[in-house]
């Protein structure tokens, strides 16, 4: 499926650039061999209106259909990757999440800890992600199988 994507990968080390974004690179890889024409990437703070600006940015440029962000989800105060993202989306599309999360804890029951959420702006899809690389793959291939059907969908193509 040839689609632009982009990889937001909230992190303050990655971003102050104490550590190497491997998440980041690895949804990268994951979305290249998807099939994804185009992916940008992005570091930010962990900062509410960071995550945010850097969300509608993206969105409504336009060119944008799928944006994965990963790491900010968990329980830590400083982690509002969730809160930023219930900012900017216009609908709520649950599934995606529910499905991670549900799958996750298959590998380690820590994955019920995730607040992360998914939905759409416009016509882009945002799907939070951990911010580990093995939960990236992991999770990556959960949404996986509906992922091209859900960008042709709310790309107009009908059902």
């Amino acid at each position: 499926m040839n689609v632009a994507a982009a990889v937001v990968t909230v992190s303050d080390r990655s971003y102050r650039k104490e550590r190497d974004d491997e998440s980041g690179d690895t949804l990268q890889r994951l979305l290249e061999a998807f099939g994804a024409g185009r992916v940008e990437r992005l570091l930010v703070p962990d900062r509410k209106k960071a995550i945010a600006g850097a969300l509608t940015e993206l969105c409504d440029a336009g060119e944008i259909r799928l944006i994965l962000t990963t790491g900010g989800t968990g329980l830590d105060p400083g982690d509002v990757t969730p809160e930023a993202t219930i900012e900017v989306i216009d609908r709520p599309a649950p599934g995606f999440a529910e499905a991670i999360r549900a799958a996750g804890i298959n590998h380690t029951p820590r994955a019920m800890l995730s607040r992360a959420v998914s939905g759409i702006r416009g016509r882009t899809l945002i799907i939070n992600l951990p911010g580990s690389p093995a939960a990236c793959r992991q999770s990556f291939a959960v949404i996986e199988p509906v992922l091209g059907h859900a960008l042709e969908v709310l790309g107009g193509s009908g059902h």
